[in-house]
């Protein structure tokens, strides 16, 4: 998305990719977004890891909480968007296979 091309988040983007463990990841989004923020985000990314493994809206409604405007949103990047959660639910997806 050019919208998001710009200096300052490139610079976010490297300061995320210097991140080594989990408790660093919390360390740093904790000082950086509200805790709604980073819930907001890991529930989107919950979803769309159940659409991507073939769950119904009704059922990740369910499981999830999330309201039906933001699993269709999701679902819309899943099969629109730039690949992002399909690249990064793959690459989970082969390391659970080897280990």
């Amino acid at each position: 998305m050019d919208v998001l091309r710009q200096k300052e988040v490139e610079r976010l983007f490297q300061a995320i990719l210097t991140l080594q463990t989990v408790e660093e990841c919390y360390r740093f989004f904790e000082d950086a977004c509200t805790i709604k923020e980073i819930q907001e985000i890991a529930q989107r990314f919950d979803v769309a890891s159940q659409l991507w493994t073939g769950k119904s809206y009704q059922e990740v409604n369910q499981k999830t909480g999330a309201s039906t405007a933001t699993i269709c949103r999701v679902k819309k990047c899943l099969m629109y968007g730039s690949s992002g959660y399909q690249l990064v639910l793959k690459r989970m997806a082969e390391e659970e296979e080897h280990g």
